[in-house]
């Protein structure tokens, strides 16, 4: 038996594995590192825990209920489609209609959590004072971002299903 079979039995992973999870431990040090050297720590910790509960009591079974609600209907569609045919067309490898929206509004979500205390102008005082200017672009650029991401991905899924459609005839 080598050495990297008996590693990768012992570790559950490749070694590679283990020196990126300790390069972001290192990371994450030196990130806790300046959050106390510059004193803001309680204001860190009270951030962390309010977006751990946050996320794990709130977005979570939001966001997990649009899911399930999402993969429903689109399974209620496929259903109903066919039914309606003789024979349904091969699924082929293609991603889940659900996808399709599973996507943008991720990163969307993703744009509005990094950037919230510019986008819903919690941050407008002191970014004003900062660079003199206003925090409100934010909201029109966030928006602008989400619709364009839904647009492509709308776009994307008519391509595939044309795409599909030809290679079914």
């Amino acid at each position: 038996m080598n050495g990297h079979s008996r590693w990768a039995r012992t570790y559950g992973a490749p070694p590679w594995h283990l020196l990126v999870l300790a390069l972001c431990f290192l990371v994450a040090g030196y990130a806790a590192t300046r959050v106390v050297e510059v004193g803001i720590w309680r204001g860190f910790l009270v951030w962390l825990v309010g977006a751990v509960i946050l996320h794990d009591l709130v977005l979570f079974p939001l966001y997990s209920a649009a899911d399930l609600a999402a993969r429903s209907a689109a399974a209620r569609t496929r259903r109903r489609r066919t039914t309606a045919r003789r024979r349904p067309r091969p699924a082929g490898r293609r991603p889940a209609p659900v996808n399709y929206l599973r996507v943008p509004a991720a990163f969307s979500l993703l744009l509005l959590v990094v950037w919230s205390p510019l986008i819903l102008r919690g941050a407008e005082p002191n970014y004003r004072a900062a660079v003199g200017l206003s925090t409100l672009p934010y909201l029109h650029r966030w928006i602008l971002v989400t619709l364009v991401l839904f647009a492509v991905s709308a776009l994307l899924h008519v391509l595939r299903r044309l795409d599909v459609g030809r290679a079914g005839h």
